[in-house]
């Protein structure tokens, strides 16, 4: 399923034009601005966003002199949309992650991640080291299937497994009260109808919930490589108000993440902490400059 463009007619507060590629016979979108020659911030999206999550924090880095790169993961976003449940699967979203990463060539990467951005995101550095410079890191996990499920977490994934319709926009403007209605109606108007949601109803089901699901294995590879094989600098950026990945479980992470300094707090910062973006984007770029 290909969502019809004039539902991405109207969009506030997003310039940008979409590019696309092709992967495995299916389309996706991503945004591409700025100098090709000039650092990449990597923004990867999660749960059940799309790269518009991030129009808060482009022009910051834009302005500093970045390129910002950020993909649509299969399901989500301008990207193209199997209605089949099944064709999700944490090796198809990272498998799809790592080419986009190798076909466009990216280098000196600050990769930026949240949610599943993150479970997904911070499985990629191991296999291409040299590519990653700098890490920004957003209320998010590593899915090891090592450690219990929070229940803010299993609470989400029952909600959603009942609601497999459920609106996206409406869902954003619950956990982001400053949102417009129209920046609310841009996190549904990916979805024309249930049968578009199949990768957002996938994505609490793909969590790995113990050691043998599929992805945990490769995220406890993951986790020994932050530990002792990232070399570049890292900034963690904590929205306080999120129930499920806040300040406790970001704690924990810091710690495996190695010369990660303190977390920087956003007292009024919830889940999806790129909707205070232009906050967070300044503090990374002063720390990085």
């Amino acid at each position: 399923m290909r969502t019809p463009d004039e539902r991405f007619a109207a969009l506030s507060g997003f310039p940008w034009q979409p590019r696309y590629l092709g992967w495995r016979g299916l389309r996706a979108h991503y945004l591409d601005e700025g100098d090709p020659a000039a650092p990449v911030l990597l923004a990867l999206h999660g749960e059940p966003t799309w790269s518009y999550l991030y129009r808060r924090m482009i022009p910051p880095f834009l302005a500093a002199g970045w390129r910002v790169v950020a993909p649509d993961f299969i399901g989500f976003g301008r990207s193209d949309k199997p209605v089949e449940d099944g064709f999700y699967t944490f090796d198809m979203h990272r498998r799809f992650l790592l080419d986009f990463v190798d076909t466009l060539d990216l280098r000196n990467i600050a990769l930026a991640v949240q949610d599943w951005g993150g479970l997904l995101g911070l499985t990629a550095p191991m296999e291409a080291p040299e590519r990653y410079s700098r890490l920004l890191v957003m209320n998010t996990a590593l899915g090891t299937g090592d450690a219990p499920l929070t229940e803010g977490f299993l609470a989400w994934r029952a909600y959603v497994n009942k609601n497999p319709g459920m609106d996206c926009g409406k869902l954003l403007g619950r956990a982001c009260p400053h949102l417009t209605p129209a920046e609310a109606a841009a996190y549904e108007a990916p979805f024309p109808d249930t049968a578009s949601k199949a990768g957002v109803r996938r994505f609490p089901n793909l969590v790995p919930d113990n050691p043998d699901a599929l992805g945990a294995a490769i995220s406890r590879q993951a986790r020994d490589w932050w530990r002792n094989g990232w070399k570049g600098e890292a900034f963690m950026a904590v929205g306080a108000k999120d129930p499920v990945l806040g300040p406790p479980v970001m704690g924990a992470l810091r710690k495996i993440i190695r010369n990660c300094p303190e977390p920087w707090l956003h007292a009024e910062g919830g889940h999806f902490l790129q909707e205070w973006g232009e906050d967070v984007a300044r503090e990374a770029l002063n720390r990085w400059t």
